[in-house]
């Protein structure tokens, strides 16, 4: 799918005076064909041009609409490439899943859980002092 980046710059507002332009019309038509050409040098396309309302402040407390020309400019995104620290998704190893322990159905007595509590010569290190405050 071809993605598109968009630019929007606001159209002269005068024309530009080169030798040879004498009439408005020409003169904005020069200011209107540089802006186009530029950002066609860097690769813009040119869409469509628009006018927009904005709304801006007039005095201290009023606001007024204002309409704005717009140049509406596109290109396309190059496609990202590969980061090579981090691998693709059908690259990536699969989670290891812990095996569940076997355990003899027919003989309840030796059902193995594992959720037996350690004696207190068994604990870890870190787990005998949460269990003397604890117990205090």
């Amino acid at each position: 799918m071809t993605r598109f980046e968009y630019k929007v710059v606001p159209a002269p507002n005068r024309g530009l005076k080169a030798k040879g332009v004498k009439r408005a019309e020409d003169r904005f038509a020069l200011a209107l064909s540089t802006l186009m050409n530029e950002l066609g040098a860097e690769g813009w396309d040119y869409v469509r041009a628009d006018i927009l309302p904005t709304e801006e402040r007039s005095g201290l407390a009023s606001k007024q609409t204002v309409y704005h020309n717009m140049l509406v400019f596109r290109r396309t995104l190059e496609e990202p490439t590969e980061d090579p620290a981090s691998p693709a998704l059908e690259e990536a190893e699969e989670p290891l899943a812990l095996a569940a322990p076997e355990q003899d159905t027919a003989d309840p007595e030796h059902v193995d859980t594992q959720e037996t509590a350690l004696s207190d010569d068994e604990t870890d290190d870190d787990e005998k002092p949460r269990r003397e405050a604890a117990a205090e």
